[in-house]
């Protein structure tokens, strides 16, 4: 596929952070030169499923699933979602210290997902259960399982379901590296081009800037995709996950995922043959 204009898919999660980052590029509140967007909108381990196969020509991924796809795709160098401190929780039903919590099965949300890896730096092999990511907090309130990893807005609202935090797995992260926590990322095709290639990410950019510079319309617009959360919510978890960082992933940022990455391959989940210096992130100039 070559030139300007044309029909591409965009896929990402239903999710607040994900809507307020699309948001001017679905309602086309701006100017893509002729370049429609079509959103699919799918759960992050299903996306990196379809990645794989090469399905979209824009997805969000996790960033431990990149190396899986990094022939077929570069990523962007906007469109993060990183943990600045923060992260993936792992909550239980009860008080329990780390060394019990490491004996117990864990539900977690996909193999692919950066949570999980992150998980794996952190206490080596675990007894896990993929479950998907909305059923992992009620399913640890109810007690189906002592222990789950949550994503998202469960980040925020786990205190509710009368759960306990185990382990942050942001804060370990960044205590270890003084480093974000890589965990999602967007990326585009290669087959496209590097100028088209350049062209959706300045899209994907400008997108976001929309939204960071008109907060009211991009938020109340991503409400709609916070599973219930109130507007408090739904403010606070999009600001933690679509920020400055979000327009570009800074040196800091690109350090953060060659690191974790690295730490991936050290633990053999990353394969050993991606030459992960040399990843190249769109629209950063290297």
């Amino acid at each position: 596929m070559s030139g300007e204009a044309g029909a591409y898919r965009v896929g990402h999660s239903p999710d607040p952070d994900d809507a307020f980052m699309f948001h001017a590029m679905t309602t086309g509140a701006i100017d893509t030169g002729g370049r429609e967007y079509e959103h699919v909108l799918l759960d992050i381990e299903t996306l990196n499923k379809h990645a794989l196969l090469g399905e979209y020509e824009v997805s969000a991924v996790s960033i431990h699933s990149f190396p899986e796809i990094s022939d077929k795709y570069h990523l962007m160098n906007c469109g993060a979602s990183m943990g600045e401190g923060y992260g993936p929780m792992l909550i239980s039903n009860r008080d329990m210290s780390i060394e019990e919590a490491k004996g117990t099965k864990i539900a977690i949300p996909g193999l692919g997902t950066s949570a999980y890896l992150a998980l794996r730096l952190a206490w080596g092999d675990v007894d896990i259960e993929v479950v998907p990511f909305d059923e992992i907090l009620p399913a640890v309130s109810e007690g189906k399982y002592d222990l789950g990893l949550i994503i998202h807005e469960g980040q925020l609202t786990w205190e509710s379901e009368g759960v306990k935090l185990v382990l942050d797995l942001g804060v370990w992260w960044n205590e270890l590296t003084g480093l974000p926590l890589p965990l999602g990322g967007n990326v585009v095709r290669k087959d496209l081009g590097v100028e088209l290639c350049e062209q959706l990410t300045a899209d994907v950019r400008n997108s976001i800037e929309h939204s960071l510079a008109n907060p009211t319309s991009a938020l109340e617009f991503a409400k709609a995709w916070g599973r219930g959360i109130d507007d408090d919510t739904n403010r606070e978890f999009v600001g933690m996950y679509v920020n400055e960082r979000t327009l570009d992933y800074g040196d800091d940022g690109r350090d953060a995922i060659r690191l974790f990455l690295k730490e991936g391959q050290r633990i053999g989940m990353v394969r050993e043959t991606l030459d992960v210096d040399s990843i190249k992130f769109i629209g950063s100039g290297e």
